[in-house]
C-alpha cells in the first residue's frame, strides 16, 4: 500500500492512503491518525488499512479526495532515528579518488554510516531554505527504508523482516562545511540541513518484483533547474539494506519508525549521471584536475522521481527550489 501525510497544522500531521496511482486518497481516521501508530503497532493497524487501499484502488472508497502532494508533509514528519549509510561504492570511490585521499580498506566490508537529523524533514514541495548561498548547497538523491522493531545483533536476511516501508529522499548537504566538521572526528551537524522526502511511502509488497535481495529495482531520476542530469539503477548497491539495518543494529536495538538510507545513489557507468553535484565535480576533478560545475544557487530547482515499469512514479516527485532565509 501506499501512505502519506497530510498537513493539519500539527508537528506530526494526519495519515492518508493513497491509490496506487497516486490520484486519490482517503483519511485513515478511525484506524490511525499518524504514521508513527502505524508503525508502533503493525500487524494490527496495518491489515486494517490494507482493506481501505483496496477499496480506495477500486473506486468504492465513499469519502475519497484528489491526491495534492503540495499537501504533504514528509511521510514520516518527525523520526526517532534517521541514520544514513554509503552503500553504492562508485559514489565513495570517485569523491575519495577525487580528494586523493588514501581509500579505507573496509569500505567493501563493512558500510559507512553517520547519524542525521530526525527532529525536523521537510516535505516534498517545501523550498530548501539555507542561511547562506556559498556554504555548497548540494541536493543528494537517495532510497530509505522505514523500520519496525530489530533486536540488537540481528542477522542480515532477518533485518529485511523489519522493513515496513520505502521512501525516498533528497538528503541536503552543505558541501563547504563538511571538511571542518570532518576534522573534528565526531560526526556532521552543521553541514547536514533537514532532509526533504517524497510524498509517499510504499510497502515492500507494493513493489513486486522491483523489490528484490534488499534493493529497489528501479531507475532514481533527478532533474536540477529542468534539466535531467541522472537516470540511475538504484538496485547497484554494494550493501544491501539488510546489510545497513544489521550495521546500524550490531550493538544496540533499533525500534519502530527509525529510517535507514543507503546513500547517494550511484553507478559504475558514469554516462548514467549524477545523484548529487558532489559526484559530478569528483569525476571532473579526476579527468581534468579541477572542479567544473557549481553548486547550488539561490532560486535552482531539483526534481527527484522514481517510476515503475508501468511509468507511473511510485513515491510521488520531490520537487524543490532553493531559496535564502531572507526569502523564506
Amino acid at each position: 500500500m501506499k501512505l502519506a501525510t497530510y498537513r493539519d497544522g500539527s508537528r506530526d500531521g494526519q495519515l492518508v492512503v493513497v491509490s496506487r496511482d497516486l490520484t486519490q486518497a482517503h483519511y485513515a481516521t478511525g484506524i490511525a491518525t499518524r504514521m508513527q501508530q502505524l508503525l508502533d503497532d503493525w500487524n494490527f493497524v496495518s491489515p486494517q488499512l490494507q482493506d481501505l487501499y483496496v477499496t480506495l484502488n477500486h473506486g468504492k472508497a465513499r469519502h475519497a479526495f484528489a491526491f495534492d502532494p503540495r499537501l504533504c508533509m514528509a511521510p514520516l514528519p518527525r523520526a526517532y532515528q534517521w541514520a544514513d549509510g554509503s552503500a553504492y561504492l562508485s559514489h565513495a570511490e570517485r569523491v575519495w579518488h577525487a580528494r586523493g585521499a588514501e581509500i579505507p580498506q573496509n569500505l567493501r566490508s563493512d558500510p559507512l554510516m553517520y547519524q542525521g537529523g530526525s527532529d525536523d524533514f521537510l516535505g516534498p514541495c517545501e523550498d530548501a531554505v539555507f542561511p547562506s548561498a556559498e556554504a555548497g548547497i548540494d541536493f543528494e538523491a537517495e532510497i530509505a527504508v522505514v523500520t519496525g522493531d530489530l533486536p540488537m545483533g540481528v542477522a542480515p536476511d532477518t533485518a529485511l523482516e523489519g522493513v515496513r516501508l520505502l521512501m525516498l529522499g533528497n538528503d541536503w548537504t552543505l558541501r563547504h562545511l563538511v571538511p571542518a566538521e570532518l576534522d573534528k572526528l565526531l560526526g556532521l551537524v552543521q553541514s547536514k540541513p533537514a532532509t526533504a522526502w517524497a510524498p509517499v511511502a510504499v510497502t515492500p509488497d507494493e513493489l513486486g518484483a522491483a523489490w528484490q535481495g534488499g534493493r529497489l529495482h528501479l531507475p532514481v531520476s533527478v532533474a536540477w533547474n529542468g534539466k535531467p542530469v541522472a537516470r540511475l539503477d538504484a538496485a547497484e548497491m554494494h550493501f544491501h539494506f539488510g546489510q545497513l539495518l544489521a550495521h546500524l543494529a550490531r550493538t544496540r536495538h533499533v525500534r519502530a519508525g527509525s529510517i535507514v538510507g543507503g546513500g547517494t545513489v550511484s553507478n559504475a557507468d558514469a554516462a548514467a549521471g549524477y545523484a548529487c553535484i558532489a559526484e559530478k565535480r569528483a569525476l571532473e576533478t579526476i579527468e581534468h584536475g579541477e572542479a567544473r560545475t557549481p553548486y547550488m544557487a539561490f532560486g535552482d530547482t531539483v526534481r527527484i522521481e522514481v517510476k515503475g515499469t508501468d511509468g507511473l512514479s511510485v513515491f510521488g516527485a520531490i520537487a524543490q527550489t532553493v531559496a535564502g532565509v531572507d526569502a523564506a
